[in-house]
């Protein structure tokens, strides 16, 4: 890798500390392995964009970097020394930055706890107007054994001799340093003589525990909801990671949702479509009157005002939409098809004498009267 630090990351050489950080994030969020898996040089880009951070982001690092030039860091980097540093600053930084984007279930920090993720099905009704659903999660708590600190009954932990309880150790390598994960603690600080017998040292033990997921009103298909320090006991009594909850909704047999309005399809009869009249039309919240004009066509929308879903986070509601379909009866009586036909011969020299430019009552009018 030749490319300047600098520009790999897309920053002037005076970027602060902040707009790198912000740099780093923008690129390694299109090169992260979890959104290109498999794909072998947007990890190796991937790995140079967290080199590049790794050495900017250290005061000191980047002091040399910039007195010495990239040369030097190649030279330092060809010793052999950087290797291992490298992935473990690759964990280091995915933990600081990537934590929040991806949701937790990969990864925590020292003495942080894991986040959770679990998905949860709701009705079309609960998504509309919100709900509480109670749901049954498995994580690791703290052992009840040894209250989290991982020592057997009337022991104590350690200080780790290595890294002298900071859970790293920092090497240099030419005109840089780095720093790396302890092998004697395994970046907890501590080291425990005499482990607890119920979570073997660990701090912590897996349970079941029930949790209240409340569902806001307007919540949608693909969504998710966060339940800061519901996720899995920190190590040594460290914080709680955070429980993310994705919403599933189930499909309505009669209502479509598009974000916050609702559509339906509506069946008038014919007659009602020529002669106009209300009906009744379902709505999630129940029936309501609806009025429909004489000549109504199929097709024809129309808006139900504030009968749609809330819009999360507001007390504003979208609409419902009503898509009107005219019911042709695949069996009449025999009243029933003498006036239709009637009907059909009134239609008939009614279009003739329009054609002919004849002044006729509109044809509905007709119509009307022959069934008043």
């Amino acid at each position: 890798m030749s490319t300047d630090f600098y520009e790999l990351l897309g920053v002037s050489k005076g970027a602060s500390q902040d707009e790198i950080k912000k740099a780093y994030r923008k690129k390694a969020l299109v090169y992260h392995p979890d959104k290109n898996p498999g794909d072998k040089v947007a990890e190796e880009k991937f790995k140079e964009l967290s080199n590049a951070y790794s050495v900017l982001s250290d005061p000191e690092n980047r002091k040399r970097y910039d007195q010495y030039g990239h040369a030097a860091y190649q030279q330092a980097q060809s010793t052999g020394g950087f290797g291992g540093a490298g992935a473990q600053g690759f964990e280091d930084i995915f933990g600081d930055i990537f934590g929040s984007f991806f949701g937790g279930g990969g990864g925590e920090s020292r003495g942080g706890g894991r986040d959770l993720k679990v998905s949860v099905e709701v009705s079309f009704e609960e998504a509309v107007f919100g709900g509480e659903k109670e749901i049954e999660i498995s994580r690791r708590d703290t052992c009840s054994g040894c209250k989290g600190s991982g020592a057997k009954e009337g022991t104590k932990v350690s200080t780790c001799k290595r890294c002298q309880g900071q859970g790293q150790v920092r090497f240099q390598q030419g005109f840089f340093s780095f720093a790396q994960t302890c092998n004697g603690c395994s970046g907890t600080g501590q080291t425990i003589d005499d482990p607890c017998n119920r979570c073997g040292g660990n701090g912590r033990t897996v349970q079941s525990k029930r949790v209240q997921v409340k569902i806001p009103a307007g919540i949608d298909d693909g969504q998710r909801l966060k339940l800061r320090g519901e996720g899995e006991a920190g190590v040594g009594g460290g914080s709680r990671g955070d429980l993310y909850v994705l919403i599933s909704v189930k499909e309505h047999p009669f209502f479509k949702r598009e974000d916050s309005e609702i559509v339906c399809d509506y069946q008038i009869p014919y007659t009602i479509a020529v002669l106009g009249g209300d009906v009744m039309v379902p709505t999630i919240e129940g029936n309501v009157s609806m009025k429909i004009p004489p000549g109504t066509q199929s097709g024809k929308i129309f808006r139900l005002k504030n009968k749609g879903v809330q819009v999360l986070g507001t007390n504003r509601r979208g609409d419902q939409h009503v898509r009107i379909s005219v019911h042709v009866p695949t069996k009449v009586s025999d009243e029933e098809r003498a006036l239709l036909e009637k009907l059909r011969d009134l239609g008939s020299t009614t279009y003739e004498n329009q054609a002919n430019g004849a002044e006729q009552r509109g044809f509905f009018d007709k119509v009307k009267d022959m069934f008043a």
